[in-house]
């Protein structure tokens, strides 16, 4: 926690923003789906799995979750950067918290985004394996962002934070922005 705090104090230069952001969008839009694309079709082939059907209707599906999970999670980094002044990167964190939508929609739009995103690319493949990988990330990101990322967000951020989480829910969106 204290390190989180320690990097909090750091007001970022744009270019280490520009950086972090370029670099983890790499990390999230390149690397994170070819190696679910490659372990989950490696998985299936050595576990003998059977691939799931991918008609068109199925396509369509993994389409759109595909496309509206990029979007909610691009949204969610854009608010963040522009408002918050910050990254989703740990250590360039917000330097205000980010009560605007898509943030008023739910506490975690980005890993809710991002875990559609994956889900509709393993739906694509058609891949049992790569499906439960997404599964297991998105339960990995979800106890990061409640056991740690949400303590330290209340040592930063206080009252102000804990009126927020107490209005907004953690992760399945509420579309009134109403409390």
């Amino acid at each position: 926690m204290k390190r989180y705090l320690e990097w909090a104090r750091r007001e970022p230069s744009t270019w280490r923003l520009v950086v972090t952001l370029v670099l983890a969008a790499s990390i999230f839009l390149a690397g994170l789906p070819l190696l679910i694309a490659a372990a989950g079709r490696w998985l299936d082939r050595s576990l003998g799995l059977p691939s799931l059907t991918a008609g068109t209707a199925v396509r369509v599906v993994a389409m759109v979750l595909i496309v509206a999970g990029g979007v909610l999670a691009s949204w969610a980094v854009l608010a963040e950067a522009r408002i918050g002044h910050g990254t989703p990167v740990p250590m360039i964190p917000t330097q205000r918290l980010v009560v605007v939508p898509p943030f008023t929609y739910c506490r975690n739009p980005m890993v809710l985004g991002t875990v559609l995103g994956y889900l509709g690319l393993s739906i694509w493949l058609a891949s049992v394996s790569a499906i439960g990988l997404v599964l297991v990330l998105a339960v990995l990101l979800l106890l990061y962002a409640k056991v740690i990322e949400e303590g330290e967000l209340e040592a930063r951020f206080g009252d102000e934070y804990v009126q927020y989480r107490r209005t907004t829910p953690f992760l399945i969106p509420r579309l009134s922005r109403r409390p």
